[in-house]
């Protein structure tokens, strides 16, 4: 049975995730003291304890998701010899992947997105970018109101996550025009989100070029686990092929259902969702429902996934 591990991204953190994994194996408290040693920070003090302004600043979220997922699929390896066939994380998670799949070291990666994250939140002054989720229209019509609604202004979509649901990305005033423009032509929903960093369009190219200057620093391996990456959804196993992609990844967008697409075909049956949240699994399930969905977190849902 083919089988595909993928990782969480950004908006899965939250005060208290991980606890019982932390609690009931040494292996997992051994990943967070890793990376937390990596980037000068207590990662987990901060996922058991908060505070809630903390964990979710972007610079810190960033590091604590992937180290979170990184110690699940670390119990899994330490109680299984099953290997998943592929693997791959949307946006953030793709750093998960590449650990996953011997890429990057974790203290590589947990460098790389701590940077990432920082860069991200200095590339755009506070309050000027936003980002909003488009329900219920295709992905041409959010791009022609996307194209609209610029007006000199950035905007465009910035993930496609399901059929129906696509993130816009840019200058929060363009942002603003798109969702007018979307619920007059029949948007089930146009909502601004609560974020303050406009991810997955141009407006991240000045912190793409300054995230270069670490990642052509970083070592990278060959993938011993092929990976699908956002920004083609295409598989991947040479360092030469996966590296420049994630620079791309800051600017172009996530193409989730395009990646879920070609997990399809390929022949894969089932999917492990690894890391805190299920949010994978609810996207998904609106692109195709032949797939069988786990979502790991503890060692009950580890256990159940082993069927």
């Amino acid at each position: 049975m083919k089988t595909v591990f993928m990782f969480p991204g950004q908006g899965s953190q939250g005060i208290g995730m991980m606890a019982g994994l932390l609690e009931e194996f040494e292996i997992a408290r051994q990943v967070f003291d890793e990376s937390s040693e990596a980037i000068g920070v207590d990662l987990k003090e901060i996922a058991l304890h908060g505070p809630e302004d903390r964990i979710n600043q972007t610079a810190i979220t960033q590091p604590i998701v992937l180290t979170a997922s990184i110690a699940m699929w670390r119990v899994w390896e330490s109680q299984t010899d099953i290997k998943p066939d592929f693997v791959c994380g949307h946006s953030l998670g793709e750093y998960s992947a590449l650990v996953a799949s011997g890429v990057l070291k974790l203290k590589d990666a947990v460098r790389l997105v701590h940077l990432r994250g920082s860069l991200m939140q200095d590339a755009v002054p506070m309050g000027e970018g936003g980002m909003a989720a488009i329900l219920g229209l295709d992905e041409a019509s959010v791009e022609l109101a996307c194209k609209e609604a610029a007006q000199g202004d950035v905007v465009a979509a910035a993930n496609y996550n399901s059929p129906g649901q696509v993130v816009i990305s840019g200058h929060k005033i363009a942002v603003k025009r798109v969702i007018n423009m979307a619920k007059e032509v029949g948007a089930k929903r146009a909502v601004l989100l609560p974020v303050s960093v406009p991810s997955h369009c141009v407006l991240m190219k000045n912190a793409a070029h300054e995230f270069s200057k670490l990642l052509n620093v970083i070592t990278f391996k060959d993938a011993e686990i092929p990976i699908l990456q956002n920004v083609d959804a295409k598989i991947k196993t040479s360092s030469n092929e996966i590296k420049p992609i994630l620079l791309e990844q800051l600017y172009r967008p996530v193409r989730w259902v395009d990646t879920i697409n070609t997990i399809h075909s390929l022949g894969v049956i089932k999917i492990i969702e690894c890391g805190p949240g299920n949010v994978l699994c609810g996207l998904i399930r609106r692109i195709e429902n032949s797939f069988k969905l786990f979502s790991i977190q503890d060692q009950t849902s580890l256990e159940n996934s082993l069927v």
